[in-house]
């Protein structure tokens, strides 16, 4: 079992930046590729990013350039650093973990954490 916390969300004007964390306890972090997802109101959610246990990264093209997807093994933490926000991507930010041996990074994910709240103010 892994236990997932998220932190760092907020209210941030456009242009602004923001850090997400999502620390992790329970089995060994480093075992785990990492994701962030996002879900905005009335929308599905989505793949925003992760990392795997090889610290290689993949993103979303609605965000790549301006988000950078971290982990601290040592930390047993992953972070999402936003730049550049724009008013849609405003969306509960959430943190998810997967035994990853290859395949669709992007889905079937095993832990979830509860999600912190980004609101990009225009």
């Amino acid at each position: 079992q892994v236990h997932l916390v998220e932190s760092g969300g907020g209210l941030v004007q456009a242009g602004g930046s923001l850090r997400l964390s999502c620390a992790a306890s329970g089995r060994k972090f480093s075992n785990y590729a990492m994701g962030w997802f996002r879900q905005a109101p009335g929308k599905e959610r989505e793949f925003v990013a992760a990392i795997d246990q090889s610290v290689t990264t993949y993103y979303s093209d609605s965000i790549k350039g301006r988000f950078t997807i971290a982990r601290d093994n040592a930390k047993n933490t992953v972070y999402l650093q936003m730049n550049s926000l724009k008013p849609e991507d405003t969306a509960v930010y959430y943190c998810a973990a997967k035994d990853y041996s290859g395949g669709r990074i992007t889905v079937d994910y095993d832990y979830w954490g509860q999600g912190t709240q980004v609101t990009v103010s225009s």
